[in-house]
Order: structure tokens, then sequence, then C-alpha cells
């Protein structure tokens, strides 16, 4: 007994970090996205009014925290290895990653604005034309983007200047953040839409705008993949970034798509039941800042060769799953509740206060448990491969986690309502 408790007492001690940093992020993002599910609950006339605004909305969330939770994951590498310096001079880590991203954003902005109307016109009966969904995704994304982009630099800056473990916190901040921003930045985009585009001149004007979004965003990839690297500093990185990630981001964004077309048939049972879209950003948030604070872990032990890429995980992993399912035990029965507290107080709580904390939780350690094994995996094979975990395995897990983590809270809310 003293054996087990001494054990228990080093293994707390041995995570002190991730378990004060990590589930203080976690926290402080799950109270964040309560605004935005507060944001999307109030936003239902839009939600209407363009079929696959749901579709577009939730890819765009979860490209968002793909893109710069891998930026977040390959700067706290950097800073563990000691090759990161805070400055934005060519051929710093932090100049490449800039670069790299913005020109991600742009790209995958796009593509998702003709996926989502594709889908929305081949199966939710969509009215609007390509150009409209380009013009919404892009200018969202981008602004969403810039905003994100900057909160990512500023907790490199503080975590450099603190000494701070930044995989512990940048992932489940960069969610929080993503899903603040991304949803009011889509719908400013669709307001701005709905005033300039109507009649045939409108029509045509966000056409012409959508062009010179693409012709931006092709001269900026342009530039960035024909930058020649160094041997002894990051120029080049961006274009090694932009390569290496966009074949994977590509892949991703099928499987946002597919957690945006669960959701969007869902509509009508979560605009119904209103904590359910309140708790809706939250849950999925949590499953991929979870999946983003462990990937990030494993990448950088790995890259320190104190995890071996074995098929069975080793004790480094298996204690790193053990934290992740304590986190994810109280940041989603946090969520729960705070989620249940603010439908009450708006007049939305129509299912009961247990049964929306057993969807959650059990929920939530379901998706706990298939982001584990997924995460492990992802970095292992991604490794074997030569290729470098920080590019690959955020957007990746986070991707799937999306669709898995909507399929299991949708399997869940049919079990228990």
């Amino acid at each position: 007994m003293a054996g087990v408790r001494k054990g228990v007492i080093g293994f707390f001690t041995a995570n002190r970090a991730v378990f004060i940093m990590g589930m203080s992020a976690l926290i402080i993002a799950g109270s964040a996205d309560l605004f935005a599910g507060l944001l999307l609950n109030q936003m239902t006339d839009y939600l209407y009014l363009i079929p696959g605004m749901m579709i577009l909305i939730y890819a765009a969330i979860g490209m968002r925290g793909n893109i710069f939770g891998a930026m977040g994951s390959r700067i706290g590498t950097a800073m563990n290895m000691g090759t990161f310096e805070m400055s934005f001079r060519k051929g710093t880590a932090l100049r490449a990653n800039v670069d790299g991203t913005i020109t991600l954003t742009l790209l995958m902005s796009v593509l998702m604005g003709f996926a989502a109307w594709a889908i929305a016109i081949l199966f939710f009966n969509g009215t609007q034309s390509v150009w409209d969904f380009v013009f919404i995704s892009t200018l969202g994304g981008f602004l969403a983007g810039i905003i994100v982009m900057m909160v990512n630099i500023l907790i490199a800056w503080e975590g450099n200047r603190r000494e701070w473990d930044v995989d512990n916190i940048t992932a489940p901040l960069i969610a929080a953040v993503g899903d603040i921003v991304t949803m009011p930045m889509i719908f400013f985009a669709t307001w701005i839409y709905l005033r300039v585009g109507t009649g045939a001149a409108g029509e045509e004007l966000i056409a012409y705008l959508s062009l010179a979004m693409i012709a931006v965003t092709l001269a900026l990839t342009a530039w960035v993949i024909h930058q020649r690297g160094g041997r002894r500093d990051y120029i080049g990185e961006a274009r090694r970034i932009t390569l290496q990630s966009f074949p994977v981001l590509f892949g991703c964004l099928f499987f946002e798509i597919g957690a945006g077309i669960v959701i969007q048939g869902e509509q009508t049972s979560l605009v119904t039941y209103g904590v359910l879209m309140i708790m809706l950003p939250a849950f999925l948030n949590e499953g991929n800042a979870l999946s983003g604070m462990l990937t990030s872990r494993l990448s950088s032990k790995i890259h320190l060769g104190t995890i071996r890429p074995t098929g069975i995980p080793a004790r480094p992993a298996l204690e790193d799953f053990v934290v992740m399912y304590i986190c994810a035990l109280v940041t989603f029965t946090y969520i729960g509740l705070i989620s249940y507290g603010a439908a009450f107080l708006t007049a939305e709580a129509n299912t009961g206060f247990l049964t929306t904390m057993i969807i959650i939780i059990v929920a939530g350690l379901l998706t706990t448990t298939a982001l584990n094994l997924l995460s492990y995996y992802v970095a292992i094979i991604t490794t074997r491969f030569g290729l470098d975990p920080d590019d690959h395995s955020i957007p990746i897990t986070s991707s799937v986690m999306d669709l898995v983590g909507s399929l299991i809270l949708v399997a869940v809310i049919a079990v228990f309502i």
C-alpha cells in the first residue's frame, strides 16, 4: 500500500507542470469556448439562411487548430532543443513559421470554400454560388488566422521569457482562441457578403473579390516555395513547412468536412436542445486541445530520444495517456457544469442536469481513449517514414478527432436523449 501511494505521489510530482499549466490552459480554453457556443446558439438564422454554413464553420475551426497548433508544436520543439529566438529576422524559426502558416491559412481557406460549396449543393440543397463560399471562407479564415497567429507569437514570447514548456499550454489555448475568433470572423464575412453580394452587381463584385483572393494566395505560395534553404539557419523552412504540411492538411480537410456533415445533419436537434449547441464548440475544442497537448509532448520526446518509436507504447507514453485521462475527466466535467449553467441563465436548459453531465463525461472519456491511441501511432508512423511529427501529428489527430468526436457525441446523445 505504501508503495502504491509513493508511486501515485511520484506520478503527480513528475507531471506537476502539465497538471498545473496544462489543466489551467484547458479550463481557460473551456471557459472561452462557452462564449463561442453562446454565439453559435444566437446565430441560428444565418445557419438556416445559408445551407452548409455549419460545415464551413467547423471545417474552418478545425483547420485553424491544425495549422496553428502545428506551428505551436514546432516552436515548442525549437525551444526544447535550444534553437528558438524571439526574432522576426529572416532565417529564424519564428519568421519561417509565420511565413509558412500565413500561406497555409490562405490555401486551405480557399479550398474549404470550394469544398463546403460542393457539399452544400450535393447534400443540403445549397443555393449560394461557389464564389460566395470562397469569399466567406477566405476573408473569415484570413482575419481569424492573423489574430490566432498574434496569440501564438505572444505565447511563444512569454514562454521564451519565462522558460515555460509551451507544449503544455499552446494546443489548448490556440484551439480555444481559434474557436472564439474563427466563428465571429466567419459570421462577419457572412454579414459582409449578405450586404454586398445581393443583386447582379453584388454577385459580380463577390466573384471578382474571390478571384483576387485566389490570385494573392497563389502569388504568396509561389514566393514561399521558391525560397532556398540555408545550412545554418531556418531560411527555406517556410518552404519545407508549406510543402510537407499541405498534403497532410488537404487530406485532413476531408475529415473536417466529414465532421461538419455530421454536425450539419444534427443541426435541428442541436438547435432544439440549446445546451448541446452551447456545449458543442467546447466539447470538440477540448478533444483537439488534449490531442494537441499529447502529440506536442510525444513529438518533443521523440526528437529528444526519450520515447522510441515502438509498436507497443513504452512507459513514458503510457504515463502521458494517464495524464490525458485525468485532464479529460476534470475539464469535461467543468465544461458540462458551465454549459448547463449558461443554458439555465439563457433559458435554454431543456435537458436535465444529470443527463447533460452523463452525455459530456461519457462522450469525453470515449473521445480521450480514441485520441490517446491515435496520437501515439500517428507520431510513431510519421517518425518511421522520416517525417517531422510536429508538422503531421497535430493536423492528422485533430482532424480525425473532430470527426470521431462528433460521431461519439452524436451517438451518446442518441442513447441518452
